[in-house]
């Protein structure tokens, strides 16, 4: 079957014998041309099936109206919802965004950010995948002066806008929270120290432990994918240790969830014997029985901050970009997984 030729602006011209240019203006609601001229061009355009060539106009506008958003995966809730947020607070103002996922690999990330700046994208909102540590395909957006915000997952060594919560105060109010409820032997199941959020929540761990005079046995310090199976194969390792501990802060809640099924198979009491803690408020946590204590990123407000902050750049000819931290305050969510009074 040959291949339909894709209708032009030319076509909706010719059917109404009115110019190239005149088409163009009254799909762009241009005020010099009439309502009756523009309403005749949206039908015969609706007709033919007309659609718009985003990269041809991008070329010739040096605007495709195009946002590019780039994050570790899709099937995560806060990931989700921050997507979410940012295409209604850019969608007002006649932006759509392009949704990529890295699936925490450098090398897609990397194809991810060329597909983009191909794409003659206005700028890219992007939260960094585990892998990466060579910024250098980050620093080609920049070269390319587009606004680059980034969000849960940034570097400050790019020098740009960055929206997450306070990670290092998160891994306080998690042991304050513990110790309160009479744990002494407080494990950590972390994320990778190279990965900035991940490296400030065991910081903080660490500095909480000896703010309660607890003793930092790096046993119970533990860094992961934080998948699900994850959490399952670094529970059995803390499990196999003489000293067991009384409970188990987790930097994610899908390894949370690993760690959760870990225990009840073994006939573990939760949270009396071990109290346990996740990362990230999954929809999840408040489902499975005993009901995850999470922490709340805030994701809506994220996604909010991320596309409010891009507008603010989308007028400058030439772009004058300097770190903008806006840091939320985390809110722990206590269930019965860590209620012990």
């Amino acid at each position: 079957m040959a291949k339909k030729n894709k209708t032009t602006i030319k076509d909706i011209a010719n059917v109404l014998n009115i110019s190239t240019a005149a088409v163009s203006k009254a799909l762009h609601n241009d005020s010099r041309i009439s309502d009756k001229t523009k309403k005749a061009v949206r039908q015969v355009a609706e007709n033919l099936n007309y659609q718009p060539n985003h990269l041809a106009s991008a070329l010739r506008s040096g605007k495709s109206k195009l946002i590019g958003v780039i994050v570790p995966k899709t099937n995560s809730n806060f990931f989700s919802s921050v997507i979410h947020n940012i295409e209604e607070g850019l969608n007002t103002e006649g932006y759509n965004i392009i949704i990529t996922q890295s699936n925490e690999s450098y090398k897609k990330e990397c194809a991810n950010i060329d597909a983009l700046l191909f794409t003659q994208v206005d700028g890219i909102i992007a939260s960094m995948a585990n892998e990466t540590v060579d910024l250098a395909h980050y620093e080609k957006i920049k070269a390319a002066g587009i606004p680059l915000i980034t969000f849960d997952r940034g570097e400050n060594d790019l020098n740009v806008d960055y929206i997450g919560i306070d990670d290092y105060n998160s891994s306080h109010i998690i042991v304050d929270h513990l110790v309160e409820q009479g744990c002494k032997r407080i494990a950590h199941i972390g994320g990778f120290k190279r990965t900035r959020i991940y490296n400030n929540r065991i910081r903080g761990y660490i500095d909480a432990l000896k703010k309660h005079n607890l003793p930092l046995d790096k046993e119970l310090l533990i860094e992961s994918n934080l998948t699900k199976e994850d959490g399952k194969l670094k529970m059995q390792d803390l499990l196999n240790l003489e000293n067991r501990p009384d409970a188990v802060y987790v930097a994610g809640d899908y390894a949370a969830l690993g760690v959760l099924e870990l225990i009840k198979e073994q006939n573990i009491s939760i949270p009396d014997e071990i109290a346990l803690v996740g990362f990230g408020n999954e929809p999840f946590t408040d489902m499975v029985s005993p009901k995850i204590t999470s922490v709340n990123q805030h994701s809506y407000e994220i996604g909010r901050i991320a596309a409010k902050t891009f507008l603010e750049y989308k007028d400058q000819d030439q772009l004058n970009q300097t770190l903008k931290k806006n840091i939320l305050e985390a809110e722990l969510i206590v269930r019965a997984s860590s209620k012990r009074k």
